[in-house]
């Protein structure tokens, strides 16, 4: 299992820039960011810096969607930067939710992201893609490789990603939920002919390393009120107690009123006052270290390939130091 770390494009780009850097000086092997455009700054302008400054971390976003640009622009984007400097970009990609609903938006339909996986991919890769009206080709790609990572939480969402994606993304840290996400995706995989066991797995959640448990679920709140969009939306499609999502993901967001985008994504989010400590506990990962590790054992043992740690709170710095320090050095030695 390898580790990566998701940061939103706050100004100053800077920092952003800085961060990442860091990160692969510790060790992780990925670097994600959010994509939206009103809440936070340009990625891609951003990710060509970071490329320029590193040697080997992957870097893209989790996630961009189908609605926010032109198929062949995002191809387009992602080729120029593997053309620069190596195949070094991945595509986090999902229906939508803040770069869409902040410009009065709904995410895309499934059939509209599984066109949008296969153009963006096939373009990038240099192979002819239908866009529009159009059968288009990116004729100055050569060699060009794009890994399409799908970020989903319902079952016919995990299937799309099992069927046409070269992973999953999971935003949630809860092994249960994952055991059962995973399982559908693989056997999408397999019914469409595709090899499941080639079929990546990304887990990201916060993740904090600090004895203050109070202080640790107040700062990472946030996330559940995050999941909750995607959740509001598979409740109204399957219903709260439908037998088709575990209840595990479901049931907590009864009590959601509305949410702010304005707070999207970051402590203290008025929004979240929802999510209850039990969701805290098992969708992010908080705690001492032995608590880490024993999670991310968890994830080992469920096929888990990269754990990503959404580093908004405010011990950035400290967990980093610590992953790097205990968990990335048991898990690049093999150990279970």
């Amino acid at each position: 299992m390898n580790f990566g770390v998701v940061l939103q494009t706050d100004p100053p780009a800077r920092a952003v820039i800085e961060l990442a850097q860091l990160s692969e000086s510790l060790g992780f092997d990925y670097v994600w960011t959010f994509d939206s455009p009103v809440l936070w700054q340009e990625p891609f302008v951003i990710y060509s810096q970071i490329l320029a400054t590193t040697k080997s971390v992957m870097v893209g976003p989790m996630v961009t969607n189908p609605l926010s640009r032109n198929w062949a622009v995002t191809a387009s984007l992602f080729a120029t930067l593997n053309e620069m400097y190596g195949n070094r970009t991945v595509c986090g990609i999902g229906r939508g939710d803040s770069a869409v609903r902040v410009l009065g938006g709904v995410p895309a339909s499934l059939a509209t992201l599984g066109r949008a996986m296969d153009a963006i991919k096939n373009l990038a890769e240099g192979r002819p893609a239908q866009v529009g009206a159009a059968s288009v080709t990116i004729p100055w790609v050569r060699n060009g490789r794009l890994e399409v990572m799908m970020a989903a939480y319902g079952p016919r969402a995990l299937e799309l990603a099992g069927q046409h994606a070269d992973g999953i993304i999971l935003q949630i840290g809860d092994p249960f939920i994952i055991a059962w996400a995973v399982g559908i995706a693989r056997a999408a995989a397999a019914a469409a002919g595709r090899d499941p066991a080639a079929l990546k797995v990304c887990v990201a959640a916060p993740a904090c390393v600090g004895a203050d448990l109070r202080a640790q679920r107040d700062q990472l709140r946030w996330f559940g009120g995050m999941v909750g969009n995607h959740v509001a939306d598979i409740v109204e499609r399957y219903g709260a107690n439908g037998g088709t999502v575990p209840e595990a993901l479901t049931s907590y967001v009864a009590g959601r009123k509305g949410y702010d985008y304005s707070h999207h994504g970051k402590p203290g989010n008025p929004t979240t006052e929802f999510v209850p400590d039990e969701v805290v506990d098992r969708f992010c990962v908080l705690g001492p270290l032995p608590a880490h590790l024993k999670r991310m054992r968890e994830l080992a043992t469920l096929g888990v390939d990269q754990f990503a740690i959404y580093l908004m709170h405010d011990r950035k710095e400290e967990t980093l130091q610590a992953y790097a320090n205990e968990l990335l050095p048991v898990f690049a030695a093999g150990h279970k």
